[in-house]
């Protein structure tokens, strides 16, 4: 049977990805100000880079502390997984149709499970690999069979998403061996924030900030998208992954396009087809078979 700590850390996951679910309603919001893909992302990690440090200070101040031959781990989870990942998938999002750059980022329990099975020797079950399928196919389902827009390029980017995605649970247990989550979180952001700085081209940025007459709404908006969609869902990731498997977490974490179809029917009147009401119990059924007491 899962013991408590499993448990606990399923539910962490969860909770990371009904957060991540609800990112739709922030791009939407922030682009409508006119602020671009690319933009959006350094808006979200800089300003969570803050939070991540302001807990950090207050929770554990030994963990400001990192060793020099560990600082290539973090290059990789701040500049290789959570900045690639969102710069790829914003991207994505604005060159071809949603639910062809949700598939392809959710090709990303796929490249966990088969890093976790080359790095972690993780054993690729017969529960796993059904669990596997069926998330999959909700999210092909619940994000919509389309193959309209897509390009090499944007191909491209949508594998990456799926990739970087991916790479932060083979990374961040990795780093979790040595470092509290609020330490891995704080110095991965710390990292992706000076990154994005350097492509979004923060005059911009600034102009467009200026030029809005809702400057005070603009700082809340500011801060909930990071709050909402970089900080609890990631320190929440990060702490289930204490006590999930890599390959698991990955496959839980399918449930985010089912909430973000949720988010598209409450929030902006899209409707529900039967095909993604189909995806979405597919993804429940996944989670539920891959959360079963072991086999004897």
């Amino acid at each position: 049977m899962e013991t408590k700590n499993t448990k606990v850390g399923t539910l962490l996951i969860i909770v990371a990805a009904c957060f991540w679910g609800c990112m739709g309603i922030f791009v939407r919001k922030l682009t409508a100000y006119g602020f671009n893909p690319i933009q959006i992302v350094s808006i979200r990690v800089t300003l969570a880079t803050v939070f991540f440090f302001a807990v950090l200070l207050f929770k554990d101040r030994k963990g400001f502390r990192l060793a020099l031959r560990d600082i290539p781990l973090f290059l990789g989870l701040g500049l290789g997984s959570v900045l690639l990942f969102t710069v790829c998938y914003f991207s994505a999002i604005s060159i071809m149709p949603l639910s062809t750059a949700a598939i392809l980022l959710y090709t990303s329990p796929i490249w966990i499970m088969l890093m976790s099975a080359v790095f972690f020797k993780e054993k690729m079950t017969k529960r796993k690999l059904i669990a596997l399928a069926l998330a999959f196919a909700g999210c092909v389902l619940v994000s919509g069979i389309s193959g309209e827009g897509i390009t090499l390029t944007g191909l491209l980017l949508g594998l990456g998403s799926g990739i970087g995605y991916g790479l932060y649970s083979i990374l961040g247990t990795v780093a979790l061996r040595k470092y509290s989550p609020y330490t891995v979180t704080a110095y991965t952001f710390l990292i992706a924030g000076i990154g994005s700085l350097f492509i979004a081209d923060p005059k911009d940025m600034s102009d467009k900030y200026i030029a809005s007459s809702d400057h005070a709404w603009l700082i809340v908006l500011f801060i909930l998208t990071a709050l909402i969609t970089a900080v609890i869902p990631f320190l929440s990731y990060t702490l289930g992954l204490r006590s999930v498997e890599a390959g698991k977490a990955g496959i839980i974490a399918t449930i985010e396009p089912l909430v973000a179809t949720l988010v598209g029917i409450f929030f902006f009147c899209e409707s529900l087809t039967v095909m993604s009401a189909a995806g979405i119990v597919l993804i429940l059924c996944a989670v539920v078979i891959l959360n079963l007491g072991s086999n004897k």
